[in-house]
């Protein structure tokens, strides 16, 4: 498998996981209506995993656009490989969202909140403030990004990130965007990757979807400048840290 069909796949699996689990909990009539914040958080950190896993051994498993580009500033990632990461990751988003559009067909045509259908998909705002609300997605990639650098056992190269202990390894990760979720996902629901929210939202904008409501492109720059924002602020801080 190349790095590019890796980041696409992983980033597939990461989105259809992910999405998978808030329209579980937000959708009428599924089997996990109104399961809440912790198996909405809990999910996201396990399809994470479930991405990183599968990616990992070929690709680094980025699986997020913020991510390459704070390994690229900090000099752990080369840049000519970083639109070819971008692309991937955005195809498999987009790919992933798709799957749950159909997988949830049925459950989007009983709901009526256009809010609810949408939130399946991308992220926003528990209150509507755009300075706070870039700020929030500033420190939560900050956090993700500063802090990869930083997990044991992986030794980045411009192609692959070995991730030591098999499947084990990938845990780390997984936990890490399970807490960012717990702690800082209140204000904007932790886009924190710009992928895992323009590529859905692209979706949403795109498929037939009974009440679905807008797509909320005023608010769409917000999950996509401030991840990068963050990952750069967490790659400069490591930078100067380890000169």
């Amino acid at each position: 498998m190349t790095p590019f069909m890796a980041e696409m796949i992983g980033t597939m699996l990461l989105i259809l996981l992910g999405d998978g689990v808030v329209a579980n909990v937000l959708l009428n009539d599924t089997k996990g209506n109104n399961g809440g914040l912790i198996a909405i958080t809990t999910a996201w950190g396990l399809a994470v995993y479930v991405g990183v896993v599968v990616a990992g051994p070929y690709s680094g498993a980025h699986l997020n656009p913020a991510v390459t580009i704070g390994l690229a500033i900090a000099g752990k990632f080369a840049w000519a490989l970083v639109p070819g990461y971008i692309i991937a990751q955005m195809l498999g988003a987009f790919m992933g969202a798709f799957l749950v559009w159909l997988m949830y067909y049925d459950h989007f045509q009983r709901t009526n909140a256009p809010g609810s259908i949408l939130a399946v998909f991308c992220t926003g705002p528990a209150i509507r403030n755009y300075v706070s609300n870039i700020v929030s997605e500033v420190i939560g990639a900050f956090v993700l990004v500063f802090t990869v650098f930083y997990i044991s056992g992986a030794q980045i190269t411009p192609s692959k990130t070995p991730i030591g202990l098999g499947s084990v390894g990938a845990l780390p990760v997984a936990l890490l965007v399970w807490v960012i979720g717990l702690s800082l996902g209140g204000t904007t629901g932790y886009a924190i990757n710009p992928a895992r929210d323009l590529g859905p939202r692209i979706v949403h904008f795109l498929v037939p979807i009974k009440n679905k409501g807008t797509s909320d492109w005023a608010y769409a720059w917000i999950p996509v400048i401030g991840p990068i924002a963050g990952a750069a602020l967490a790659a400069i801080l490591y930078l100067n840290l380890h000169v």
